[in-house]
């Protein structure tokens, strides 16, 4: 019998523990990392381990939003209507401009207050603090750029050209909550309201070994007996696309007491360890039998038999005397990579304190009928695309998830619960969206 007969019988009797049951008890013996208070500039690339209060508003002051001249609005009444001009004669007319007294220059820097009074103006730049009592600023262009005195030709609304105390950020506004990705955009916002300092959740670090006697590096092709080492390459990039600090190891021989040794050692550098290979139960699966057996302080990991197609066995538990936890993937492509999504993500989504922990989920039109295994919750590999009138649709790629092809072209996951044999076109299927940017 097959190990896809193996399944879909083990299936057939209920020996499989469903998905969402199998993640709910991974998921729940875990924690967040402990917080970190980190220098602003350090921030980035980290999640929020709580809420960020502006303490001062932005901008501080009232100031000029664009270089121009800083007025009273009430004084540039009648700037711009058309009315008759004496040098055009009686019945020519021309757009009426106000005439005001430039009475001093401000830069950005300026911090000394002043007042305005009737018919005057302040030529400002952008950023400078805004005269007690001006409520407009007339932009260059529609003067003649006067020094001495300023000929307007045009009147702006009132509040124009003029950025208010807290008109962006008001004091004791939350900027951004706890579980919040610390991007460029938010460090400046931070830094604009007067935050030098914020609580984060560390990146985990994460370490990535693959196990096998046949596998090789890259670099040269396999032969007979050989598998290129794909995997360990892929997960640890998927770890940094995940959030984490990632750390490749390579690849480890089936020698129990290697295995174990190598295990250990990098539990002093990792929040969480990764591997794939060995999780089965034939002949070479070392690593399911190496970790399987507990002993002091050593831990423990727990081979189940999940729901998945594909990869159904897959391991969770912990190594060391610092208890490390540890996600042991399949060995075969495919299935490391779906493994990885559906269990080792939201495991480094969680120790980071990262919010959502899982990739978010649409419904979809299926454009063509595919069959799934029956017992077996499948994901494969599909593109998605939003429809004109609203919705998405779903186009399953050619292979199913044992393909590197399909998975590298995919921007979603097919979702075909335990209970679908056959989904028709036509019919609207469950999509997770595999966003690269997080």
């Amino acid at each position: 019998m097959t190990a896809t007969a193996d399944r879909e019988a083990a299936a057939a009797n209920n020996e499989l523990m469903p998905l969402a049951e199998y993640l709910g008890s991974v998921l729940r013996r875990l924690r967040a990392l402990p917080p970190l208070d980190l220098d602003l500039t350090e921030a980035h690339g980290n999640t929020l381990a709580a809420d960020v209060i502006a303490p001062h508003p932005f901008p501080a002051f009232d100031q000029a939003a664009i270089d121009g001249y800083a007025a009273r609005w009430e004084d540039l009444a009648g700037a711009g209507r058309i009315g008759s001009h004496p040098s055009f004669g009686q019945f020519e007319n021309t757009a009426r401009t106000v005439r005001l007294n430039v009475v001093g220059d401000m830069g950005a820097a300026h911090w000394r207050p002043v007042r305005i009074s009737p018919g005057t103006c302040f030529s400002v730049a952008a950023g400078a603090p805004l005269p007690i009592g001006a409520d407009v600023v007339v932009p260059v262009h529609w003067t003649d750029q006067g020094m001495a005195a300023v000929e307007i030709m045009h009147a702006p609304k009132r509040g124009s050209g003029v950025r208010r105390a807290g008109e962006e950020i008001a004091v004791g506004q939350v900027l951004a909550s706890a579980g919040s990705y610390v991007t460029p955009p938010i460090v400046a916002v931070f830094a604009a309201a007067g935050i030098g300092h914020v609580l984060v959740r560390p990146s985990p670090r994460v370490v990535v070994v693959a196990t096998g006697d046949e596998l090789v590096d890259v670099g040269r092709p396999s032969q007979p007996g050989q598998v290129v080492d794909a995997n360990s390459h892929a997960l640890t990039a998927a770890a940094v696309e995940a959030g984490a600090m990632g750390f490749r190891i390579g690849i480890c021989d089936d020698d129990p007491e290697g295995l174990r040794g190598l295990l250990e050692d990098q539990t002093l550098r990792a929040d969480l360890i990764i591997t794939t290979g060995g999780t089965g139960t034939g002949p070479g699966d070392m690593l399911r039998r190496v970790l399987s057996r507990p002993g002091p302080g050593r831990g423990t990991v727990e081979f189940i038999d999940v729901a998945l197609s594909p990869g159904t066995s897959l391991g969770f538990g912990t190594v060391g005397g610092e208890e490390v936890p540890v996600v042991c993937l399949p060995g075969e492509p495919g299935a490391a990579l779906i493994g990885f999504e559906v269990l080792a993500r939201p495991v480094i989504r969680l120790l980071a304190g990262a919010e959502p922990v899982f990739r978010p989920g649409v419904k979809a039109h299926l454009l063509e009928t595919v069959s799934s295994p029956g017992g077996l919750r499948e994901f494969r590999p599909a593109h998605v695309a939003e429809r004109r009138g609203g919705g998405y649709t779903v186009q399953p790629l050619a292979g199913g998830p044992y393909t590197l092809s399909g998975l590298a072209e995919a921007n979603g996951l097919l979702v075909l619960g335990e209970r679908v044999t056959t989904a028709a076109a036509g019919s609207t299927v469950d999509v997770l969206l595999l966003d690269r940017r997080r």
